[in-house]
């Protein structure tokens, strides 16, 4: 699980283009979005293509994306219990 949050860190850098971030800088719980790394909603469909082409799990639910999206954590772990 950790070696699968620290690919997750460095896919979310390189297709969002967080230049100025490493992934020492992202902690596993810290909010993604507002006051964390200040994503904002086009991000949160940049999430929602990597994940289906990273790691075939697709968000069904849009709704259901608050709470994925909320740390480096809660996308690991939707990625575990979904995928094939």
């Amino acid at each position: 699980m950790e070696q699968l949050k620290e690919n997750l860190k460095v896919a979310i850098i390189e297709a969002l283009n967080l230049e100025d971030v490493s992934t020492e800088e992202i902690d596993n719980d810290a909010p993604l979005f507002g006051a964390g790394l200040g994503l904002d909603s086009i991000d949160a469909l940049e999430l929602i293509v990597l994940l289906e082409k990273e790691y075939g799990v697709k968000v069904e639910n849009p709704e259901e994306g608050k709470d994925i999206f909320q740390s480096i954590n809660t996308i690991a772990a939707f990625i575990e219990k979904n995928k094939k």
